[in-house]
This record gives C-alpha cells, structure tokens and sequence, in this order.
C-alpha cells in the first residue's frame, strides 16, 4: 500500500520528534509498507501538498481532502488559547500581522527566524512570544505547515500551502462533527462514544452523544466484553465485517501507533497495560525510557526497549520483557531477530547486538 493510502486509512499519523530508533511517523508508516524509508514522508507535505499538519491529540498529517472537515477544529483550538495562561505572553496583534508580513515577504520561515525573548524564569514548557504567535497562528489556520527539515517547522501563509479548492469548501459545524464522528468510527470499527470522541480530539463528549442519539437508525449499538470479562455499551456502523487471519509475524509497534494510542481501548480490549515513559523521571520507571509493544498476530506478547546508534551502525536491544504467561519460545525468539534485522536494516544500520534475551 502506498503511503497516501495508509494516512488516509489511518486518519492520520502523528508526528514525533524523539528518534531512538526512528521518528514515530516514519515507524508507523515503515510497519506497514516495508519498502518506506525515511524522509518520504515529507515529500507528500512539501511537494505533492497531499498532506497537511495540524493538531489532533499532537501534531499529526492528515490527507488533505480531511482539511474542509477540519476547520471547526481551528476554532476549539484558537478559542482554547485565548482563554489559556500563555495567551497574554505571546505577541499582540500587532506583532503577529509583523510576522505574518515576513512570511509574506521572505517565504516560509522556522521559529530560529525571530528573536523574542523569554521574560522572568525558564520553565520545561516556556516558549518565547514569537513562538506563542507562531503557533497561536498555526493553530488557528492562518498559517500553515510548509515543510520540515531535520524535523524543524516552516510556517507559511495558509493561502499558499492549502490549494485553493480545498480552501473553498466550506462546510456547517453539524456537516463536520457528522464527519468527525463517522470517520472515527469506521476506522475504529466497534467503539463506544469516548473512544469515538478521543480518536481525533476534534469534537466534545457533548457533541459526540448528541450525535449517536440522532444517529439512532443509521449506526448500531452492541456490546463489547473485554479481557476482563466486562462489557461495555458500543457503536457499530453498518455490519461488523469479518476480521481477516491475523498474521503470526512478530512486530515491533511504535508507542504513537494509532492500534496502541488509546491505552484505555488496549488494555480494555487487549488486556496489555502500556505507558510510554519519556517524561517519567528515571528512577521511577518501571520499565524504559522509550519502550516498544511487541505485536504477534492479534497478541500483545512483550515489550522491548532498543536504540539505533547511526554512526557505529547497530542497533542494540536493551531489555526484553515478556508479558506475563507468554513463554518466550526458540520460534518466538527467531521471530523477534527477523523484525530486529528488518528494522535495522529499515534505519539503515548493518549490525543487531543482542545480549539479553529470556529464558527459553
């Protein structure tokens, strides 16, 4: 499948700086074509403009036939701002039609174009007001991302990034949330009214109930048991199609993959309890800094912590953990060592060092 088809599938990927291994948009995509490499991706938003980003529950790419769906999304965002603490830190008006007129003037420019400075004390999450105004901008739709390089963000004017027939596409606040709604629960298949409200964080719980009572005739309810022998009150659009054969091929999932980021939904359904633990201080972690799932057929069976070094070109697993009751077999093991070469070789690096692995 081809990368549009597997945004446009997903929804959307979402964008991450860390790169452990690789960055979490070009994992995701990578585990499902295994002829991506990196920096394809950014091809589709800079080139081919089939792409665009914005902000579900993090930055992420969307197709851009999503976007005239996506302005009410401009709305909650710029509102939500303006009645945030950081609103009054940022550049006034004025400042911000400033930066706008560079951009105008010079072409798409990074957040390194400007220098404002933070006042008083820096703090984790602290940004200086041009970054503020660029992002308050960027959130509300005036600006637009032009591309990236190493990961930095060009913004540029809306009008020159968006072609102008997906500008003219206008669409009523019920059109969108209808949209929002149906487009979750496709790709979710079966979810209930939270699930459907957290898939792109574009709509309110309120929106989302009011929107299956009046769906009544056009989506089913059905109940969904979990792991733990729960049931819980679900949607379903149209018949449940028949889930095809899982493959018995071992993978290994990004933390930001759209099938793990619900951790309610995965523990729910999977009965597999996962949290990324980037921003856990060290000495309370339970299991690694940035930790992986790994995926066999429909089977959450371990979690692996690895790191890509590029310049001495291996990749070395860290730890290795099997879940509770999965035996780690010689065939489970031997499955574990193709996805490792294949994903070395997937970050281009000639070398796998393994030398922790559990007991047969």
């Amino acid at each position: 499948m081809d990368i549009l088809s597997i945004i446009r599938q997903l929804g959307f990927v979402q964008l991450d700086s860390i790169r452990v291994v690789a960055r979490a948009h070009d994992h995701i995509i990578w585990s499902r074509n295994q002829n991506y490499r990196e920096a394809r991706l950014n091809a589709l938003l800079a080139e081919d403009r089939s792409v665009f980003e914005h902000y579900t529950h993090d930055a992420s790419l969307l197709p851009m036939e999503f976007y005239p769906m996506w302005r009410r999304q401009f709305r909650r965002l710029k509102d939500r701002i303006e009645g945030g603490k950081y609103y009054a830190s940022m550049l006034d008006r004025k400042g911000r039609s400033a930066i706008k007129k560079r951009i105008a003037d010079e072409g798409p420019l990074s957040t390194h174009a400007f220098d404002t400075k933070i006042s008083g004390a820096k703090k984790m999450w602290t940004r200086p007001p041009h970054k503020l105004a660029l992002d308050y901008m960027w959130y509300s739709g005036e600006l637009a991302t032009s591309h990236r390089v190493n990961f930095k963000k060009f913004y540029d004017l809306s009008d020159r990034v968006i072609p102008q027939k997906i500008r003219a596409q206008k669409h009523t606040d019920k059109t969108q949330i209808d949209w929002l709604c149906r487009a979750a629960l496709d790709r979710l298949v079966f979810a209930t009214p939270g699930e459907i409200q957290k898939f792109w964080d574009a709509t309110s719980p309120a929106e989302v109930k009011a929107w299956a009572e009046s769906q009544a005739n056009q989506i089913e309810p059905a109940c969904v048991q979990a792991t733990d022998g729960s049931w819980s009150a679900s949607f379903v659009s149209g018949t449940l199609p028949e889930a095809p054969a899982p493959t018995s091929r071992l993978r290994i999932i990004n933390p930001f993959d759209p099938i793990v980021r619900d951790r309610a939904r995965l523990k729910r359904l999977f009965g597999f309890d996962y949290k990324i633990e980037i921003f856990v201080p060290a000495a309370k972690r339970q299991w690694g800094y940035y930790v992986y799932p790994l995926l066999e057929g429909d089977r959450f069976v371990g979690r692996i912590e690895i790191k890509a070094d590029r310049h001495r070109g291996t990749l070395t697993v860290i730890n290795l953990w099997p879940e509770p009751g999965v035996k780690w077999t010689s065939r489970r093991n031997d499955k574990l060592a193709a996805e490792l070469t294949r994903m070395a070789r997937f970050v281009s690096v000639p070398n796998v060092i393994r030398d922790c692995t559990p007991e047969l």
